[in-house]
Parts: C-alpha cells; sequence; structure tokens
C-alpha cells in the first residue's frame, strides 16, 4: 500500500484543518518544500499536494510553491486544490504534475471529468469526500444528492486512475463510525481505491493496509503532528497481509 504524504498549502504555509474548515488551520512551521524533501528522503513514493487556496476560492497563491516542489523531487507529484476546469487540467499536466486530482468538479460538472480522463488516460484522480453516505464538496460545505458509492462506480466507468475516498464521519471520529464505509468502497470497485482522513496512527494504517482494494492512503495530520514518521508509515504500509487476515 502507498503511503501519499499530503502537503496541504494555505497562504504558503503547510496546514491542516479541522473538520474541513479554512477558518482556524493548524499552521506548522517546516515549509512545503521543506515537507516534500523530507517525505522523499524518508522513502514515501508519491507526494500528495493540495492548494487549499484554490479549493476555498481564496486568492491566494501557491501554484509556484507547488511547481517547485514538484521540479525538485524525483517522485511523481498529484495535485489538487480548486482543479475545475479543463484549462486547469492542461495547465497542471504541462506543469509537470504526474496525476491531477479533482474533487469538487467531479459534483459540479462530471461530463468535465469524463473528459479530462478521456485525454488523459491514467492521470486523472477523483476526491470524494463523504459525510452520512453523501458527497459534499466546495470544501465540505456543500451536501450533494449524490451517494459516494454511486459517484465512484460512474467515474470508474469513466477510467479514473483512482478514487480518493474520504468517510467524513470516520475523519470526525463519531462513536459509530469505523472503515466499514472505506472497505465496501474497496470491495465494490475494481480501480484503486485511496483511503483519506483517516489515519491518526501507525495501527490505522496496519488496518488500511489488510482492506481489499485499498492501494495507499492520504496522511497529512499524523505525519505533521508526529504521531508517526514517513519511514515507520511506509514501512508499514509496504508489510504483505497474510492469508488468515483476510478469513
Amino acid at each position: 500500500m502507498i503511503i501519499y504524504p499530503d502537503i496541504e498549502i494555505h497562504n504558503g504555509q503547510c496546514v491542516t484543518l479541522k473538520h474541513g474548515s479554512i477558518e482556524q488551520p493548524q499552521v506548522f512551521e517546516i515549509k512545503p518544500l521543506e515537507a516534500a524533501k523530507k517525505f522523499e528522503q524518508g522513502g514515501a513514493q508519491w507526494l500528495h499536494v493540495v492548494d487549499l487556496d484554490g479549493v476555498f476560492e481564496y486568492h491566494g497563491e501557491n501554484s509556484e510553491i507547488i511547481k517547485q516542489i514538484i521540479a525538485d523531487s524525483n517522485i511523481p507529484v498529484q495535485v489538487g486544490g480548486g482543479i475545475r476546469s479543463a484549462s486547469s487540467v492542461d495547465w497542471w499536466i504541462d506543469n509537470g504534475a504526474s496525476r491531477v486530482v479533482m474533487g469538487t468538479a467531479a459534483v459540479a460538472d462530471q461530463r468535465l471529468v469524463e473528459e479530462v480522463c478521456v485525454k488523459y488516460p491514467e492521470k486523472i484522480v477523483v476526491s470524494i469526500d463523504a459525510r452520512d453516505g453523501k458527497v459534499v464538496s466546495h470544501g465540505w460545505k456543500n451536501i450533494s444528492t449524490f451517494a459516494a458509492m454511486e459517484l465512484a462506480k460512474r467515474f470508474e466507468r469513466s477510467g479514473v486512475a483512482a478514487i480518493i475516498y474520504t468517510d467524513i464521519d470516520r475523519y470526525d471520529e463519531l462513536p459509530e463510525s469505523s472503515m466499514a464505509n472505506t472497505t465496501q468502497m474497496g470491495t465494490e470497485l475494481s480501480c484503486p481505491v485511496i483511503s483519506s482522513g483517516t489515519v491518526r496512527n501507525l495501527d490505522d494504517i496496519s488496518m488500511l493496509s489488510n482492506l481489499p482494494n485499498i492501494f495507499g492512503v492520504v496522511v497529512g495530520w499524523a505525519l505533521f503532528n508526529e504521531k508517526v514518521s514517513i519511514e515507520d508509515a511506509v514501512a508499514v504500509g509496504s508489510q504483505k497481509p497474510t492469508v488468515a487476515e483476510f478469513i
């Protein structure tokens, strides 16, 4: 299972958001370029970089930082955050992004996502964030009428490289939350599924690595808060489950 270190950038700084809120981000001292290098040196195979100013339609300018991360990295970088037009997809591909992540566009303009999947095979990833089974968008502000599985299967048929699935109920640590929704997503889809918002410790990574069809996990909060190291995360993620663990 691939560990995708999650570098979320707001106003040029590495941050994480509590419950998806941009109003009071947790800001880290390490700079985005330094974080990217640290994760690469620690054994990461991919980087997952998000322009949060793009997600929330702020007027910040993080694209130059992200371009520098791409240029300085010897591992592939997938980029997300406010990519809602064909021209934006073209721009990021032209500027070296190995894959482009589309979230809000997957709700607001599904035809667009289908078209760019055809234009850029294996380079488009759809991010599906779900609360109580329904897909949310625009930084978790808008609740759609789409069921998460329904949307995932539509884009699987369109040829996405992967589905990033965030179970917000699990992220919010609700008492009744579990890995059940993530397990179902992996079981019912044949395209690669990348889990997001599920890791607080190494045990979570170990659990995810044993779920069917979970090819990767996006890890941000736990890495930046030093709950896990990138070296340990990669080591645990690369362990192969035994046959007994599937019974």
